[in-house]
């Protein structure tokens, strides 16, 4: 994380406001020392601090499986593609959110992925391929070191 902490939550901040989202987040790994875990570190539009709390293995919850897939990750519709059980064990953050539809996109230093950005909608709004799209295009040369692989995206 080379730039400021200060500048990741603008730039997320405004990522919000500019495209409509209900909620955005960054996720990023921490160091061996911490066991590489996974950890939301900023967030706009959120309802609450538990999204602080949240800590995931590689393959676990949004974060982790983007982290372990170096894929981004579509849910339109959580209710329909998710199963209930599911969401309490592996997806704390859609529930500590509620939200109803999500985007999750990797970013990454060099070869490895190493942050996380995710977006999504609590009611009324859905994300779609479409602005899926302009989320990914938006986030090109955002983030400092961080790039967005043309790749990764279907």
């Amino acid at each position: 994380m080379s730039q400021s902490s200060n500048q990741y939550q603008m730039k997320i901040d405004q990522l919000r406001e500019q495209l409509g989202y209900d909620f955005v987040s960054l996720a990023f790994a921490q160091s061996a020392s911490d066991g590489f875990v996974i950890t939301w570190q900023f967030a706009s539009g959120n309802l609450n601090n538990r999204y602080k709390r949240i800590v995931l293995q590689s393959g676990k919850g949004i974060a982790g499986l983007v982290f372990k897939t170096g894929k981004p990750m579509l849910v339109s519709n959580v209710k329909e593609e998710l199963s209930p059980q599911d969401l309490f064990n592996d997806y704390p953050i859609i529930i500590s959110e509620r939200l109803n539809s999500l985007a999750a996109i990797p970013l990454y230093q060099l070869d490895r992925v190493e942050g996380v950005l995710l977006a999504g909608f609590r009611e009324g709004k859905t994300v779609t391929k479409n602005n899926f799209r302009q989320l990914y295009d938006s986030l090109k040369g955002q983030f400092g070191d961080f790039r967005i692989k043309e790749s990764t995206f279907r």
